[in-house]
């Protein structure tokens, strides 16, 4: 299993990064964790624009889904061998009307339904190709999911945005893999149910018994080592920032 970081900025893109985006890969199948602000024009130095296989998105908020308005239109506008085929998306209740009413001027315009197969997430345990994974509702003012991928015995888990909470703690047991939220700074910003700092990301690795942490969707204006340093005071294992273009194999 591969996983590479396409876009890991927080809220908007920073000048070094769109805004969140991770492609999950084994077998031959792709599977795209959100697709957030200037994600799209950054997936294509990985993968073709038709390649992708199925979409999760973890919520509604623009920095992980406005992408997908583009992206429908060079699934249906597909200028070689007609519209491509429609692919599975998973999200919250009304992913559809919503990326519909992003993209449409009027009602009566194309539903996004034409080329994505929508399907609505619940808390529970599925398949997406020949990846098994768990969704779980975390803490977030919408409703966001976070989602643990797991193939040939390795594992990852993505929080989405998030407070601390049970549920991630869950996803995120014994993972090789953890890529997680940090947007807030320990000490500074303290919301409940609302963003992890560096330092809350941290516990829940260690909590979990993670294998090694990922920060990610640190907004341009937070001090990202900052965030790392924090996580590291408390998580022993491996910890680094999510970097554009980073790769990892699982």
């Amino acid at each position: 299993m591969k996983l590479t970081v396409v876009g890991c900025s927080g809220s908007f893109p920073s000048a070094e990064s769109a805004c969140s985006s991770y492609l999950v890969e084994a077998d031959g199948f792709r599977l795209l964790l959100d697709l957030g602000n200037g994600a799209l024009g950054e997936l294509q130095r990985h993968v073709g624009l038709y390649d992708i296989d199925a979409v999760f998105l973890s919520h509604l908020h623009a920095d992980h889904c406005i992408d997908m308005c583009g992206y429908f239109v060079a699934r249906y506008y597909r200028h070689e061998g007609g519209r491509a085929p429609a692919i599975p998306v998973y999200g919250p209740e009304g992913t559809e009307q919503r990326l519909t009413t992003a993209y449409a001027d009027t009602p009566t315009e194309k539903s996004m339904a034409e080329v994505f197969d929508f399907h609505t997430l619940k808390p529970g345990v599925f398949d997406i190709g020949p990846f098994s994974v768990r969704t779980e509702k975390v803490a977030h003012p919408v409703e966001t999911y976070g989602i643990r991928v797991e193939h040939a015995g390795k594992s990852l888990a993505y929080s989405g945005d998030t407070g601390a909470c049970a549920a991630l703690n869950e996803l995120a047991a014994g993972v090789d893999l953890f890529l997680c939220e940090a947007s807030f700074t320990y000490g500074k910003e303290d919301i409940p149910d609302l963003h992890l700092n560096g330092r809350e990301a941290g516990e829940c690795a260690a909590r979990a018994g993670a294998g090694r942490l990922v920060l990610t969707h640190i907004p341009p204006w937070t001090n990202a080592e900052v965030n790392l340093a924090d996580a590291r005071a408390v998580y022993d294992g491996p910890a680094e920032l999510a970097v554009a273009g980073a790769e990892y194999e699982l």
